[in-house]
């Protein structure tokens, strides 16, 4: 199971209701957090959830409104005696910008591991899942995320029956290990049958429409997109400030074939989301006008 919470849905700028962006997800006993804006910590408080078991922090980029919750997080997770190293990934710079944050978070018990990306697209491997990271289109170098859950395929004991493999090795070759016993190799793919649809989440914001956008979220359980405009009449600025719009978001989420689709990153003056999805739903009905704290527990499809 894929724990999902919206904890910020705000841009720019913090609002009593709405704090700036951050999105957690849970699997398998790993805590990822994908930007960190102010008041996130209030926010996963909130849901009850805690900072100091956070494994993973991804950054699309280094706007305010998506770190500026970093130094008050690493103190809270120092002050609870976080010893286990923490995961940083971002773009390039980010060893230099958070260094810069710590100067008001200098001491912590913990390693930082920072991991900068280099490329327009990239994938990180962590246990039973991966982060991917693919460039978006913004003012400044940004990117969105996948977090991707791979599912095995169904392990065939009639198959395992046939080769005489001890029972004893069935679960190593479904944990994708190879087995050599007396003078004989098995592996996982002579007993388990073809790979089964896993979890997807797509996370972007700050970014204006782009393919990179469309292919990354292909069949995504959950597209989790940039609307920073509800209003019609701000399509101009949308493509001025490099930011999306409800309707192109949509849009995307169609051509993506994704399974649900939550906007996020509201401008300060986009008061009451709700207004606007009548014409939101004509494009892509299962849309939702998220609300900070929005949560799923994303399962997979039985088969």
């Amino acid at each position: 199971m894929l724990d999902i919470c919206l904890l910020g849905t705000g841009g720019m700028m913090p609002l009593p209701h709405r704090w700036l962006t951050s999105l957690m997800a849970r699997y398998n006993g790993t805590d990822i957090l994908i930007d960190c804006g102010e008041g996130t910590q209030i926010a996963m408080k909130e849901k009850g959830w805690s900072p100091k078991p956070i494994d993973v922090i991804c950054f699309t980029h280094f706007h305010a409104d998506h770190i500026s919750g970093l130094p008050g997080m690493l103190l809270t997770m120092g002050n609870a005696e976080r010893r286990e190293p923490l995961t940083l990934i971002g773009p390039k710079g980010l060893t230099k910008v958070v260094n810069s944050l710590r100067v008001i978070a200098p001491e912590l018990p913990f390693e930082i591991v920072y991991v900068e990306i280099t490329e327009s697209e990239q994938s990180f491997s962590f246990q039973n899942f991966r982060i991917e990271a693919y460039r978006v289109n913004h003012n400044v170098v940004c990117y969105g995320y996948n977090i991707a859950v791979d599912r095995i395929g169904r392990f065939d004991v009639e198959r395992a029956k046939a080769l005489n493999i001890p029972r004893n090795y069935w679960n190593p070759l479904q944990k994708g290990e190879i087995i050599e016993i007396e003078g004989r190799t098995f592996t996982p793919d002579m007993v388990l049958g073809a790979p089964r649809k896993g979890l997807k989440v797509t996370y972007c914001t700050d970014t204006r429409p782009t393919e990179s956008i469309v292919k990354n979220a292909q069949g995504a359980d959950l597209f989790i997109c940039e609307g920073m405009y509800g209003e019609p009449d701000k399509a101009k600025k949308a493509k001025e400030y490099k930011h999306m719009t409800f309707y192109e978001a949509a849009q995307m989420a169609k051509r993506a074939e994704v399974k649900e689709l939550w906007l996020t990153h509201y401008s300060p003056s986009l008061l009451r989301p709700d207004d606007y999805m009548q014409e939101v739903w004509k494009i892509f009905p299962n849309t939702v006008a998220a609300r900070d704290g929005r949560s799923v527990d994303l399962t997979y499809d039985e088969e």
